[in-house]
């Protein structure tokens, strides 16, 4: 009875960590290695995530740099930070590769804030299905009397209620992130 709860509970945690990872990747205008976190390098033919080729630094507040562990992979890092499209143009100085992170323009923040609302309405979505799920699984479950399926129902009710303020609580905290110069 109580694992419907807990696994319901689980899911939950998960889509919340889920939308904080996306987002992590939506730019604040200031420097951040997680930007990188989904590049891959063809590196001796084989796709390779940056993180296992080289370490990311943040040496000012609005720049990054990638120092690879094997000089001979510059040119390959180079190429797959152009195709991961992360709108960032490296710099290589035969060394390291450096990328400036352009200051923001209110356009901009304007456009990631509405990103990053699409993110939490994803996330509220996925939130519904599993209370769906929750409640079907309490539904089909004939051990339980109507009294208990009505507790139970509640109980997920109160979950999702939970959740929901939590995805609006990052919300906000993320907008104002981004909209703060």
């Amino acid at each position: 009875m109580d694992d419907i709860i807990v696994l319901t509970e689980e899911k939950m945690e998960k889509a919340i960590e889920n939308m904080e990872k996306r987002f992590t990747n939506v730019r604040a205008g200031r420097a951040n290695p997680a930007i990188l976190d989904g590049v891959m390098v063809t590196y001796y033919g084989t796709p390779t995530p940056l993180k296992s080729l080289a370490t990311v630094s943040v040496p000012e507040a609005r720049q990054l740099m990638i120092k690879p562990f094997d000089r001979n992979c510059l040119s390959d890092i180079e190429k797959g930070i152009y195709e991961a499209n992360v709108g960032l143009t490296p710099n290589n100085n035969g060394e390291v590769i450096i990328l400036n992170i352009p200051a923001l323009t209110e356009e901009t923040r304007k456009g990631y804030v509405k990103e990053v609302k699409q993110i939490a309405e994803d996330c509220k979505i996925n939130l519904r299905t599993i209370r769906q799920d929750a409640n079907n699984d309490i539904k089909k479950n004939e051990e339980l009397t109507d009294d208990d399926k009505d507790g139970l129902t509640d109980d997920i009710q109160e979950l999702i209620n939970k959740y929901n303020k939590i995805v609006d609580e990052k919300l906000s905290e993320k907008e104002k992130d981004l909209l703060s110069v």
